[in-house]
């Protein structure tokens, strides 16, 4: 017998031993038919990935709000401009032109 062919039947001996077959089955069945197998992990995962950055986005927001409405209460300029800007509130000697720009 060659080298090779003692190597390959070395190999082969190994491949059908029951314990290995018994193992690479188990392990075939954890990645792909568990319920809680690799691929349903990283779908889970991405999820919550995505979710974090929604949390964070929302987070700068409520930041930026909280900010803005400390603003409006501490200061009546700000609230008159907040209302003339959303609002298109006028004084009574005042005309307000508002200009749509096109899309």
């Amino acid at each position: 017998m060659t080298t090779n062919q003692h190597k390959f039947s070395r190999f082969r001996r190994l491949l059908l031993n029951k314990y290995v077959v018994t193992l690479v089955g188990f392990f075939i069945f954890l990645i792909f038919f568990d319920n809680h197998n690799l691929i349903s992990r990283w779908e889970t995962s991405r999820k919550i990935n995505s979710m974090e950055k929604e949390i964070k986005f929302y987070q700068s927001e409520i930041d930026k709000n909280k900010a803005k409405m400390n603003e409006m209460q501490t200061s009546d300029e700000s609230l008159e401009r907040y209302a003339r800007e959303q609002y298109h509130l006028k004084k009574d000697s005042e005309d307000v032109f508002i200009i749509k720009e096109e899309e």
